[in-house]
């Protein structure tokens, strides 16, 4: 599975993971609006046996596939308030 992710000006240390490079169509506007202007980081291929830093893959995977996106927190950050966008669990 294919993977983007993005950080944006407006949350140091925040990630954001899509499905596919610029569809931002996933993604809620309070999301959108917390990240600020977003700036491309890199492309991922996932697969259940790839080792990430913060979250399991098919955790990823299943996310993206379901919700549209990932928003990936800084360690020992707060976490988001449903109301402020989270849109995912750290796996």
């Amino acid at each position: 599975m294919h993977c983007s992710v993005y950080k944006g000006q407006g949350a140091p240390d925040h990630y954001l993971f899509l499905p596919g490079k610029d569809d931002f169509s996933g993604v809620p506007q309070s999301v959108l609006d917390r990240f600020g202007p977003l700036e491309h980081v890199m492309d991922l291929v996932l697969t259940p046996d790839r080792r990430l830093a913060r979250i399991r893959p098919v955790t990823l995977m299943r996310t993206l596939l379901v919700q549209g996106c990932h928003v990936q927190l800084p360690p020992n950050d707060e976490p988001l308030r449903p109301d402020e966008g989270r849109v995912s669990e750290q796996g």
